[in-house]
């Protein structure tokens, strides 16, 4: 344990020294106070999209129809975030062009939705564990680390409340749909992603104002904000264009669980959808 001590005090001065002195608010909350963890459970994560499929190979797909229906009816809980972080903003007179990071702070749930793929392997949905997939859910957990400890608040209120309004519809929608007789009546699947693209760009947008008129907010924070949701907003459009403009594949052959993945490969394992994903999305733009 004392090396694992030490090893964590040399990580956290280098990434101290690389990034700034933290937010002391939120100094001693879960998983926040070392980086290690949240490294290890990316890797977990990806070890578990790499073998899981493998596993679950020879063996029956696992319902989990009532499972999936209290962890997505239970992620609605969203909308008491939502709701919180709207407050903070009407009553902390809070700058929608820029606002510095003297202000109350967020809160994250996305170590939660790695469950997302997980529900995916015991289904053996192999098919959605796509690229877009996998970096979404990766590179946000990592993310999500660095922002609660340098800026959880300020100027990353616009796009986290946003997030959180549109979780709420995400997994309502998700939570219905794992109701078999409900499916049919659920036409709005479409405009999920649709509202989804308007975040992106509204929260690109109103990051670059804060680029041009500047505030005592990191700017280093807003280009890597601004750079994240560009790729965000490729690789959702793709799939948008995929899937409701070229009709690759019809609605009827994708799972009506998650919205950002692509379905054309059902027999390829995870990775090599992955690699495909990746290589079909470099090569349409």
């Amino acid at each position: 344990f004392q090396k694992i001590e030490t090893f964590n005090y040399k990580l956290n001065m280098y990434i101290d020294s690389w990034m700034g002195p933290r937010d002391e608010r939120v100094q001693g909350w879960l998983l926040l106070d070392n980086y290690p963890p949240t490294f290890a459970l990316t890797v977990m994560y990806l070890l578990i999209v790499c073998m899981g499929p493998k596993y679950m190979r020879h063996r029956h797909p696992v319902s989990c129809r009532g499972l999936l229906l209290v962890y997505n009816l239970g992620l609605t809980i969203l909308p008491y975030m939502f709701y919180e972080m709207v407050s903070a903003v009407w009553h902390g007179d809070f700058n929608l062009f820029c606002q510095d990071t003297h202000s109350a702070g967020e809160t994250d749930t996305k170590i939660i939705n790695f469950m997302d793929t997980f529900f995916y392997i015991l289904r053996k949905n192999n098919h959605q564990i796509t690229f877009l997939h996998i970096y979404h859910h990766a590179s946000m957990l990592n993310i999500w680390w660095f922002v609660m400890n340098w800026v959880p608040c300020g100027h990353s209120y616009f796009g986290a409340s946003l997030n959180s309004f549109i979780h709420v519809l995400m997994y309502s929608y998700y939570g219905l749909s794992a109701v078999p007789a409900l499916r049919p009546y659920l036409w709005w699947k479409k405009y999920i992603t649709q509202v989804q693209l308007i975040q992106f760009f509204l929260t690109m947008s109103q990051t670059i104002c804060a680029v041009i008129w500047p505030c005592d907010f990191p700017r280093g924070w807003l280009y890597f904000q601004i750079f994240y949701v560009v790729t965000l907003i490729a690789l959702f459009s793709n799939f948008y264009i995929q899937t409701y403009k070229k009709h690759l594949v019809s609605s009827s052959e994708c799972d009506l669980f998650l919205f950002y993945t692509i379905c054309p490969y059902h027999s390829h394992p995870p990775f090599q959808m992955f690699l495909k994903d990746f290589l079909f999305f470099v090569s349409s733009y």
